[in-house]
């Protein structure tokens, strides 16, 4: 049962690192239920409840990553808390019309429609687009930190 466990672990963690960089997969949520399987499988026996608190917390911060890195970058830059919310629409709508390209693009496409519509000139929305799209690009590079740290954790508890 170890072995399978530690295929479906793996499996969960690449997947879940697509899924970070991807927002239609849960990324960090993956990693995590890759550990909870993996302990299941070998009836908890390598990690402990301490294990799985730290890496509850971890989970928790990388929620907390999502907000605050795309608030950051856009107020870095003088946006908006809306040009925020345009970024983060923006990916997901830039998701589905461009497909991976749309990663890159939407977040700052968003912010920048968001502030044009609310009376900002074209150089501020631009300012806000650019910072929404470092704040989330900034976002995405600490999440996957983490979650790399979460599965190093992961590993050195098992060996």
């Amino acid at each position: 049962m170890e072995l399978l466990g530690m295929i479906v672990a793996v499996v969960f963690f690449v997947v879940g690192f697509i899924g970070t960089v991807l927002p239609i997969l849960p990324g960090v949520i993956l990693v995590f239920s890759g550990m909870v399987v993996y302990g299941i499988l070998t009836s908890f026996h390598e990690l402990s409840m301490y294990f799985f608190l730290m890496q509850g917390v971890a989970v928790i911060l990388v929620f907390f990553i999502d907000f605050i890195a795309s608030s950051i970058g856009v107020r870095k830059f003088d946006g908006s808390k809306q040009a925020a919310v345009g970024g983060a629409f923006g990916i997901l709508l830039g998701l589905i019309v461009l497909g991976p390209l749309g990663i890159a693009i939407g977040p700052f496409i968003g912010a920048v429609g968001v502030e044009l519509i609310s009376g900002k000139d074209l150089n501020h929305a631009i300012k806000s687009g650019f910072g929404s799209l470092i704040g989330i690009l900034g976002g995405t590079i600490l999440k996957l930190f983490t979650e790399a740290i979460m599965i190093s954790y992961f590993f050195i508890s098992i060996s």
